[in-house]
């Protein structure tokens, strides 16, 4: 089973079921969570930036650490979701 980078409408995990990691459902898992692993690092850098900046305000802080947390989130999911494929023996 494979944890899929998205949530169903309540917010509970996706997962597929297939022998095949070149299916169309597997190829789009993989570029969404490609999409999400470029955006983490638009968002590391720009909050690095906003941290950087003694005089970023309250509401630039709060910002780039809401974008941070949303990141680290997608990150975890892709993190556990390709641990379990490594200890299916998927690759």
């Amino acid at each position: 089973m494979r944890l899929l980078p998205w949530t169903d409408t309540d917010g509970k995990p996706c997962y597929l079921s297939t022998d095949n990691p070149h299916s169309l459902l597997s190829q789009l898992a993989d570029d969404i969570e490609a999409a999400q692993l470029a955006s983490a690092e638009q968002v590391l850098a720009g909050s690095r930036a906003v941290l950087g900046d003694p005089k970023a305000g309250e509401r630039a802080v709060r910002f780039a650490l809401v974008r941070a947390v949303e990141s680290l989130g997608d990150t975890l999911r892709i993190a556990v979701s390709r641990g379990g494929r490594i200890a299916e023996g998927d690759g």
